[in-house]
């Protein structure tokens, strides 16, 4: 019993210095609240403005591969909610800015620290701006849940969220491996951004448009395809034309607990190997 006390404190003090961090973040970017409207709207605009382009294209060719205008846009909302909701949780870990950690020789200064690394990362880049891009999604996904002809039931209700998380986790296990890599190249490599923001971009399509070799990859490597495609067909009760598993639609929660498990021992990995710039 005292061991599982100490454990339980040790998870609060180090949950109260995370709410520490992010509230000095907060403040900070309030300070100046015009720049920060500006900055959300910016954001805002741009993602609204890439989503009106695609919906001018489907709405012209009446969808894609069998899927209409609701439904791409049901997939489209539900990641960048999720990207949005990573992005503003995994600041931390975005390749680019935590590259730059490395070659000034700051995150030396978080080693230093008697408190975990990890929750000294996630907490050093809360950018409130990303409310922008979380806004339009959850729009985007409000609107298509209203273009979609769509029964839907209590379990459909509850796996949304959960389906929303995961791939919350996934996003964030491949800027925990971009992060990562910085330790060895010290200079953020572009090949990441391929995997995440790019990731992000195909799977706002339905997963079946694109070439066999691709889906293999993001079935069996990096398992994308069960974060949100397979979901949105259950979520759709649309017919599964790729012909996985009756279990694949559920698989959410494990592929993205997964993927952040994996991400966090290579970190740890990574952590053990990683030597200053000496900066």
């Amino acid at each position: 019993m005292p061991a599982i006390k100490r454990r339980g404190t040790r998870a609060l003090d180090a949950l109260d210095v995370y709410f520490r961090l992010i509230r000095t973040q907060i403040r900070s970017q309030l300070a100046y609240r015009a720049s920060f409207l500006l900055d959300t709207l910016a954001v805002m605009l741009t993602t609204g403005a890439s989503f009106a382009s695609l919906a001018l294209i489907l709405g012209r060719f009446e969808g894609i591969a069998g899927w209409k205008l609701g439904e791409v846009a049901f997939l489209y909302g539900m990641v960048e909610t999720a990207f949005g909701m990573m992005d503003l949780l995994f600041g931390g870990f975005d390749p680019g800015n935590f590259g730059k950690q490395i070659r000034m020789g700051t995150f030396d200064q978080l080693l230093l620290r008697p408190r975990s690394v990890v929750l000294q990362v996630l907490g050093s880049a809360f950018v409130l701006r990303r409310l922008g891009r979380i806004t339009q999604g959850v729009a985007i996904l409000a609107i298509a849940i209203g273009l979609v002809d769509v029964r839907w039931t209590l379990s459909k209700i509850a796996y949304l969220p959960i389906v929303i998380a995961s791939m919350i986790c996934f996003f964030g296990g491949l800027f925990i491996i971009g992060a990562t890599i910085t330790f060895w190249t010290v200079q953020s490599i572009e090949v990441i951004n391929i995997f995440t923001y790019g990731g992000a971009e195909m799977m706002s399509y339905p997963m079946h448009i694109y070439e066999k070799w691709l889906r293999r990859f993001f079935t069996y490597i990096l398992p994308a395809i069960f974060v949100n495609y397979y979901p949105a067909l259950y979520l759709l009760d649309k017919p599964a034309p790729l012909h996985m598993p009756s279990w694949a639609p559920f698989a959410a929660p494990a592929a993205g607990a997964v993927v952040l498990a994996a991400a966090l021992g290579f970190w740890r990995i990574g952590l053990r190997h990683y030597s200053s710039t000496g900066s």
